[in-house]
C-alpha cells in the first residue's frame, strides 16, 4: 500500500534528523564511517517499525555510487602508483591471494542455505565496505546481508587493529578519522568526475558503471597533479555514505533481520578466520617487499583503510607503502567482484 506524499514526506524528515544525530554521536566517539553507520541502524530500525520511507530513489543511488567511484578514485596518486611499482610483484600477488582468501571465506559462507554464492562472497570481500555494499545493489546480491557482514568486519578490524598493534607489533598510535583536503579542488573534482563517470557508464554499460566509471574518470583526473592531492569533502562523502545505508536498511523485515542473525556467527568466524590469514600474508609481504612486519600487517589489514592509514602516521611507519596496497586491493576488487558475480549467476542458472 502506498504511503500518502505527506507521510512519506514525514518519514523521509524523521530518517534524515536520527541519522544526522547518530552520525555526530558516533562520530564523536571515533567510528569510522559514522554516517553510513548511522543511517544503516537507524533506517533499519525504522524499517522494522513501519516507520521508513519506501525505499531510495533511484537517482540518489546513483549520484552516492558516483561519489564514492570519486573517491576512491581520488586516491590513485603518481606517488601511491611508484610505491606499487617500486615492489609491484610481491605487491600483486599478496593482494591477489588476500582477495581470493576473502572470496573464498565468502564461498563458504554461501554454503549456508540462506546465503546465495554471490552475497556471500560480497559479504566477505575485503577492499572498501561502502563501495563493496553498493555493488551488491547491482550485481543482484542481498544487499542486508552484505551490509551487516561488512560493517562488523569493518568493526572487528578497527576494534582489535590498536591490541594487535599493541601487543603484537609493540607499535604506538590509535585509529583515528584520516584527515581528507577539501576546498574547491575537491568540489571541481566532484562536479566534474561524478557526472561524466556516470555518462560513461551508459554509453559503455560497463558492469558496475555508476562506482567504476567515475573512479576511472577521477583517478586520470587525479594523476594529472591538477587536484593539488584534494579528495572528496566529508559532507558529500557522508551523504553517499547515508544514501548507501539507507537503501540497505529500509529493506529490511522481521523475517530477514532473523535469517541474517542466524549467519552472523558463522560470518564472525570466518572474519576471524580472514584476518588471521591476513596478517600472515601480510609478514610475508613485509619480507618479499623489505618492509617491516607492521606494514606488511597494515597494508594487508582486511577492512578499515583510513583506520589503517591512521594507524600508520602516528606510529611513524611508510604510510605511502600502505596506502599503496589498500587501493591496488579496492580497484581490484571494484572491477573484479562484477565479471565474478556474473559468473556465480551464471553457473547458478546451469544448475538450476
Amino acid at each position: 500500500m502506498r504511503v500518502p506524499r505527506q507521510a512519506a514526506a514525514s518519514r523521509w524528515a524523521l530518517l534524515v534528523l536520527v541519522t544526522v544525530a547518530l552520525s555526530l554521536l558516533l562520530a564523536r566517539v571515533g567510528v569510522p564511517s559514522a554516517a553510513l553507520f548511522a543511517a544503516l541502524f537507524v533506517a533499519t530500525a525504522l524499517a522494522l517499525a513501519g516507520l521508513a520511507p519506501e525505499g531510495v530513489p533511484r537517482g540518489a543511488t546513483l549520484a552516492a555510487q558516483a561519489v564514492l567511484g570519486v573517491v576512491i578514485g581520488a586516491l590513485v596518486r603518481a606517488s601511491t602508483l611508484r610505491a606499487l611499482a617500486a615492489h609491484a610483484v610481491p605487491v600483486v600477488i599478496v593482494t591477489f591471494i588476500t582477495l581470493l582468501v576473502s572470496i573464498g571465506a565468502g564461498l563458504l559462507m554461501g554454503l549456508r542455505r540462506d546465503v546465495d554464492a554471490t552475497t556471500g562472497a560480497l559479504a566477505l570481500t575485503t577492499g572498501g565496505a561502502s563501495a563493496v555494499v553498493a555493488l551488491a545493489a547491482e550485481l543482484g546480491a542481498d544487499i542486508r546481508m552484505v551490509a551487516v557482514v561488512q560493517y562488523l568486519r569493518v568493526g572487528f578490524v578497527t576494534a582489535t587493529m590498536p591490541l594487535v598493534a599493541a601487543f603484537v607489533f609493540h607499535a604506538a598510535g590509535h585509529p583515528a578519522a584520516a584527515p581528507r583536503p577539501a576546498g574547491l579542488a575537491g568540489l571541481a573534482l566532484v562536479a566534474i568526475a561524478a557526472p561524466a563517470g556516470l555518462v560513461l557508464a551508459r554509453l559503455t554499460r560497463m558492469p558496475a558503471g555508476p562506482l567504476l566509471a567515475p573512479l576511472i574518470v577521477a583517478a586520470g583526473i587525479t594523476l594529472t597533479g591538477r587536484t593539488g592531492g584534494a579528495s572528496v569533502p566529508f559532507p558529500i562523502v557522508d551523504l553517499a555514505y547515508a544514501a548507501i545505508g539507507w537503501q540497505a536498511g529500509v529493506r529490511f523485515t522481521r523475517g530477514r533481520l532473523a535469517e541474517i542473525g542466524r549467519a552472523l556467527p558463522t560470518a564472525l568466524a570466518l572474519i576471524l578466520l580472514v584476518n588471521v590469514i591476513c596478517a600472515g600474508l601480510g609478514v610475508l609481504l613485509a619480507h618479499l617487499a623489505g618492509a617491516s612486519d607492521f606494514d606488511g600487517y597494515l597494508a594487508t589489514l582486511p577492512g578499515g583503510i583510513y583506520a589503517a592509514l591512521a594507524m600508520a602516521i602516528a606510529a611513524r611507519t611508510d604510510v605511502t607503502f600502505v596506502l599503496a596496497v589498500h587501493v591496488l586491493r579496492v580497484v581490484l576488487v571494484m572491477f573484479t567482484m562484477p565479471l565474478f558475480a556474473r559468473l556465480l549467476r551464471r553457473r547458478a542458472g546451469l544448475s538450476g
